[in-house]
């Protein structure tokens, strides 16, 4: 299999199969992020118990690259504890960035580093960026 093939089978499969779009109760976190470009609109729900983040979902509509992202975003950070998470956030937006290169330094990724070749599509990157960033802000209250 082609890594172009790959590619789209993975953005197929999270996109048509999300695990973790839907709704949580009570979220102990929620943040709603928007790419105006494009219209992505989501929002991000996380459950945190001691520092660790046990749970986590989104809801809202977009296009494929935004929706398979956030989902995959979730299976990269659940279970981290939140700086973790912020930084694992940072360098899945240096790799869309293209500042990081070396598919070694991405393996922690998992399945998100296959994303990697958004850097050369500039207007699909903030698509992707999208769901980390909404994480990013949330984990460390920034503003939106």
């Amino acid at each position: 299999m082609e890594l172009k093939d790959l590619y789209r089978e993975i953005i197929n499969d999270h996109n048509i199969n999300p695990v973790h779009k839907k709704d949580i109760g009570d979220p102990d976190l929620k943040l709603r992020g928007v790419n105006p470009s494009c219209g992505d609109d989501i929002t991000i729900m996380l459950k945190i118990k001691d520092g660790i983040i046990t749970d986590g979902s989104f809801t809202g509509c977009g296009c494929a690259i935004s929706q398979a992202s956030s989902d995959m975003m979730f299976d990269n950070v659940i279970g981290l504890d939140k700086e973790t998470a912020i930084k694992r956030a940072d360098k899945f937006t240096a790799m869309i960035d293209g500042g990081i290169t070396d598919d070694n330094e991405l393996l922690d990724l998992d399945e998100a580093m296959y994303l990697k070749d958004i850097s050369h599509m500039p207007a699909r990157a903030k698509c992707a960026i999208l769901g980390w960033r909404t994480l990013k802000q949330a984990l460390s209250g920034e503003e939106c």
